[in-house]
């Protein structure tokens, strides 16, 4: 019976190490770290993988994800140089760097990195003016990232960056604001309108100025095509003149051929407007024996 007693008792103290080595075997996820204690003081720092902690002993102070973290803060009242008062709210991002750093630097580091992102925020807003304010979300999420990152190296946290996700100011200054932009685009309109009539205007000019080249060139070409046709024509006659004068001297012709010819010429000028001929003798002459014949041709026709 006390053998059998021993033994249930040896399997009971087996069981209750079996499960105290089983309940203190941790295993650290990806991405994480575990920050233990022993006896009350920092001991060391899990990282991935398998762990066992001492029963009694050891004890988990906290787990901390190595992962980028996002924390959107509320909107906080700053005031400007100008003494304008606005509403910000900002945007960090930020991983942990250094677990230990992390669980033992600061109370809350949440809350610690939520009132120096506003503290910071509003001095160097308060170096700035409205209208700087608004166009320099660039160069205040820089500041603001660098002033924190080196407040927070201390506590085991690396400030990756910082957004100001809404800029709002007072809602008369909004209004002016929207009247400002409102002129600005009707400035702008009206001097895309001036330009498209100046540019219409210039194109028409420039259609004219064409219309009336090509006319002229009309003009000109027409004229170069008529004095080459009468310079034609001139040399047509000219050439068709000399041709009969070659003619009539290679056939030799009498001086009563070349009378009764410049007789017949006579007649064609007669024939025109003139109202006055003078003919030389000779062909006078001429003209009265051409008389003579043809009236002795009607006599013997009868």
């Amino acid at each position: 019976m006390g053998a059998f007693i021993g033994i249930a008792v040896i399997c009971i103290i087996a069981l209750i190490i079996l499960i105290l080595i089983v309940r203190n075997i941790k295993i650290v996820p990806q991405a994480h770290a575990y920050v233990i204690e022993r006896l009350g003081t920092y001991h060391s720092t899990w990282e991935t993988g398998l762990h066992l902690k001492v029963p009694f002993i050891d004890r988990i102070s906290k787990k901390v994800s190595l992962k980028e973290q996002v924390v959107d803060f509320p909107p906080q009242p700053v005031i400007t140089r100008d003494n304008v008062t606005m509403q910000i709210d900002t945007v960090v991002y930020f991983e942990i760097t250094d677990p230990k750093l992390y669980t033992y630097g600061v109370e809350r580091p949440l809350s610690a990195i939520e009132n120096l992102t506003a503290t910071t925020l509003r001095n160097i807003i308060g170096d700035l003016e409205l209208d700087n304010t608004l166009t320099s979300r660039d160069t205040i999420n820089d500041k603001i990232r660098i002033i924190l990152d080196e407040a927070t190296d201390a506590w085991g946290i690396r400030v990756i960056r910082v957004e100001l996700k809404n800029i709002l100011p007072p809602r008369e200054i909004q209004d002016a604001m929207e009247k400002q932009m409102k002129a600005e685009r009707e400035r702008r309109a009206r001097i895309l309108d001036a330009e498209g009539e100046k540019r219409s205007q210039i194109l028409v000019a420039e259609g004219l100025k064409e219309s009336a080249i090509l006319k002229a060139d009309a003009v000109k070409e027409q004229k170069i095509r008529e004095a080459q046709g009468e310079a034609e024509a001139i040399l047509t006659v000219q050439k068709a003149n000399a041709d009969a004068l070659k003619m009539l001297n290679e056939a030799a012709p009498t001086d009563k051929i070349i009378q009764l010819k410049s007789l017949e010429a006579f007649g064609k000028a007669a024939d025109g407007q003139a109202t006055k001929i003078i003919i030389p003798s000779d062909i006078q002459g001429l003209a009265g024996n051409v008389a003579a014949i043809k009236e002795i041709w009607k006599d013997e026709s009868k």
